[in-house]
Formats: C-alpha cells, sequence, structure tokens
C-alpha cells in the first residue's frame, strides 16, 4: 500500500491572475482553463505568499497548501534549503504580455530592510515561450543614464529612449536582478522565474488608461527612483552550457545566488530512476511522461502546461516518457542531497 504521507512529486492548482495587459494564452499555449470572457497576464504554478498559496490538485495530498507542505515536510520537501523570510523559496508563473508591461523595478535587500513592512528583495528571471516577430523586453539603462536624466525623461515621455531594448525570440532567457528597471513587451510569452515577493514599483506606465476605472494606474516614482540602479549595467549569471546524451540535453540558462534554471529534453521511450535527493521544480513545456514511486504502486502523469514539485525526499521515484519532452528544471544553489 502506498504511503499517502511520504513526499511525492506533486501538481498544484494554478492561480489565475487578470491583468490590464494580459491576453488568452496562457489557455491557448497551455490549455489551462482560463474563465472565459476575460484577459489574463499570468498563471502562478507555485506560490507561498500570505494571500496567495498554492494547492495541491490531486493524489493523496489533494486540497492541502505548499504552506501547510512546508511545515509539516521541512527537509523532507526542502532538502536542507533555507526558506525565504519563513516562506517557500520560490515563485512560479508564467506571464503573458498581450500589451507591454509597466516599466518597473524591485528593491535590493538593503533597501527592503530599511523600507521594512512587507516589503521584500525581488530577484527573478524569464525564458522566453513565445513571441511575436516584433516581441521584446527592455531590461536595464542605455549608459550613463543619471537619475536626473531619468527624472525629466518621466515628465516629458522619453522614457522608453533610456530604457535597452531587446529582441527575443523563443528559448531565451534572462536574469533580472533586483535594482534592475525593466518591462516584459507585448506580443511576448515567458515563464518566470523569482524569489517569494510582490513588491513591484511601477515607473512609467506608456500613458495607459485603465478601462475598468478610466484613470491611469498607480505609480510609484518615489520609491521606484531608490530602487533603480543608475550604475553599471552588467548583468552576469546567464550562460548558455551543454550536457547531451543519446537521452538527454541539459542547457544551463541562469545562474544565481536565488535559483538555477535549466532546459531539459528527453527523448521518448526514456525509463530512468530520478536521481536527485533534492528539491526540484520541473515546468514541463511540451510532451507527456509519467513519474512512479512506492515500487510502482502510486503514479503521476503530466504533460505540457504543468508544474511538478518533486521534495528532496521523493527518493524512489522513476520517468517514463511517452513522448520527446521539454521542461524548465529549477532548483536552489547550495541545497544537499538528501538522503
Amino acid at each position: 500500500m502506498a504511503d499517502t504521507m511520504k513526499p511525492c512529486p506533486l501538481i498544484f492548482k494554478p492561480i489565475f491572475k487578470p491583468r490590464i495587459w494580459g491576453g488568452r494564452k496562457i489557455h491557448t499555449r497551455f490549455d489551462k482553463p482560463l474563465p472565459p470572457g476575460e484577459n489574463f497576464g499570468e498563471s502562478w504554478e507555485l506560490a507561498d505568499l500570505e494571500d496567495d498559496q498554492s494547492v495541491v490538485a490531486s493524489g493523496p495530498q489533494q486540497g492541502r497548501t505548499l504552506r501547510e507542505l512546508v511545515v509539516e515536510w521541512g527537509d523532507q520537501l526542502l532538502g536542507g534549503i533555507a526558506l525565504f523570510e519563513g516562506r517557500f523559496p520560490l515563485l512560479i508563473k508564467y506571464l503573458d504580455a498581450r500589451e507591454h508591461l509597466s516599466v518597473q523595478v524591485h528593491p535590493d535587500a538593503k533597501l527592503a530592510a530599511q523600507l521594512g513592512g512587507a516589503v521584500r528583495v525581488k530577484n527573478e528571471a524569464w525564458v522566453v515561450i513565445d513571441a511575436e516577430p516584433d516581441g521584446c523586453i527592455y531590461r536595464g539603462l542605455v549608459d550613463s543614464v543619471t537619475p536626473d536624466q531619468f527624472s525629466k525623461a518621466l515628465s516629458d515621455g522619453g522614457v522608453e529612449k533610456l530604457l535597452k531594448r531587446i529582441p527575443v525570440r523563443p528559448g531565451d532567457a534572462y536574469y533580472l536582478p533586483s535594482g534592475t528597471v525593466h518591462a516584459l513587451g507585448g506580443g511576448v510569452l515567458v515563464a518566470e522565474v523569482q524569489t517569494p515577493s510582490d513588491t513591484t514599483y511601477r515607473v512609467y506606465d506608456w500613458d495607459r488608461v485603465d478601462a475598468a476605472t478610466g484613470k491611469p494606474r498607480e505609480l510609484h516614482i518615489d520609491r521606484a527612483m531608490q530602487c533603480i540602479n543608475f550604475g553599471d549595467q552588467t548583468i552576469e549569471g546567464e550562460e548558455r552550457s551543454h550536457v547531451a546524451s543519446v537521452w538527454t540535453t541539459i542547457t544551463r540558462l541562469v545562474t544565481c545566488e536565488s535559483f538555477i534554471i535549466e532546459r531539459v529534453r528527453m527523448v521518448e521511450g526514456l525509463d530512468q530512476d530520478i536521481p536527485y535527493k533534492q528539491l526540484v521544480v520541473w515546468m514541463v513545456l511540451e510532451g507527456r511522461a509519467t513519474i512512479t514511486w512506492d515500487k510502482g504502486q502510486s503514479r503521476l502523469d503530466v504533460g505540457k502546461g504543468d508544474t511538478v514539485l518533486i521534495p528532496a525526499g521523493a527518493n524512489d521515484c522513476r520517468l517514463q516518457t511517452e513522448t520527446d519532452c521539454v521542461w524548465l528544471e529549477v532548483t536552489v544553489p547550495g541545497s544537499a542531497q538528501f538522503e
């Protein structure tokens, strides 16, 4: 008989967020059940915030929150990884930008501590899933922009000229450390991996008016100006290293202090143990597979659009690919192998 208390692979119900800039690609690309009649900009796949708790979708843990499992399973789930201010250390999303997102910034650890309250540091990365031919992101400032120049541009509408515009295509990955001013361009769908924080300061919103209110959205210019890095715009942490075998290709995309992102491709017909013994998250982009454990007594079917949490203590799992598969694999640096 399967042990229902033992840590096992899990899929959680997505939390859909309607956004003024959102669209419907979260449904059309991943067949996620978006409610009709609204545009949705975000699908929160894995969340442990005050007002947003991921809930297990099926299986013996169905209906339980990620927070409950963090408390109950402890290191069996985390494998020695430190919590982020008492929370699960990752927030995993998809973002669908039908229109440009606001130009925004997040505080670094020092400023978050100074501001206090619910303000939290936020490091994040985007992996491009789909992009229209003119799709782009904005990341960082052009060389030598000063705070005074940026403030003037906010007043006279010249902000876009001061931002680094980067054309994007599917498969690209970009690290966005705290303090980096940025915006996701319209027509781009990304996977977003970040620290568990919802602290965002809008500095410019493209002169957009919210149809629901007839007014522009709130800006946070004073705090944003405190956050923006006006110094060296060099960003490290993006890699393109490859490890390949007959069955599998692994491409390292982002490495930072908060998380590691790799793209994994596996061919149809693979049948092997899952070797990690550490916390792993899979964002399945293509294909179908089955994970079994408890000597085959328990199974989880996974497919395109699923986000799978594999606890550190789930160390007897086996993977069988039914088709060619592609997923993003997210881990946390410094996690120990769980025994």
